[in-house]
């Protein structure tokens, strides 16, 4: 009984120490776009392997934007800590625009996009450059990641939307990079 009482009195001991003593973290890993646009390449590679896993249990479907944002979120918030979800930007013209994800310390902003119909393929890249026109000013937002999920492959020119995207852009002397990713 007494040699448990020490061990009992040996262990708080231990505990009050480590308690006492300043634990050093290791630097969180410099968050980047670069990053975050791997990250969001493995996209299918995630949803694979959750609807493969077992022939029982977790299934992701996808069946609209919201989906999509969701799955995005779980992918990138355990190791981006200052990601924020729908976060409205200021008022623009008559309206208030609503980016999907902003993560301040990458200075990125990521846009999810679903292709529901044909009609939506054929006019996505006016919706971007909508987007870009609304993000080209925004203080957080030097990087523009658009992840467009395709499922019914309903773009008819992937390479001609990825060169009117993907291009140099300067705003009052600062530039935007605007990347994008589709899938599947």
């Amino acid at each position: 009984m007494i040699r448990k009482i020490e061990r009992q009195a040996e262990i708080c001991a231990d505990l009050a120490k480590i308690r006492s003593q300043s634990v050093s973290r290791t630097p969180a890993t410099e968050i980047s776009h670069e990053k975050i646009i791997f990250a969001l390449e493995q996209f299918m590679e995630c949803v694979r392997y959750l609807n493969t896993r077992r022939s029982t249990g977790a299934k992701l479907n996808l069946e609209g934007e919201d989906d999509v944002q969701d799955a995005i979120y779980l992918m990138l918030r355990p190791w981006i800590n200052d990601l924020v979800y729908e976060n409205p930007t200021d008022k623009i013209g008559n309206r208030f625009v609503i980016k999907d994800f902003l993560a301040k310390s990458a200075k990125t902003v990521v846009e999810a996009k679903f292709i529901r119909d044909e009609n939506h393929g054929k006019y996505i890249s006016k919706e971007l450059h909508d987007d870009i026109e609304t993000y080209r000013h925004h203080p957080h937002c030097k990087h523009l990641i658009f992840f467009i999920y395709d499922p019914d492959s309903l773009i008819p020119n992937v390479a001609a939307l990825r060169e009117e995207i993907i291009t140099s852009r300067t705003y009052d002397g600062e530039p935007l990079y605007c990347h994008i990713i589709i899938r599947p």
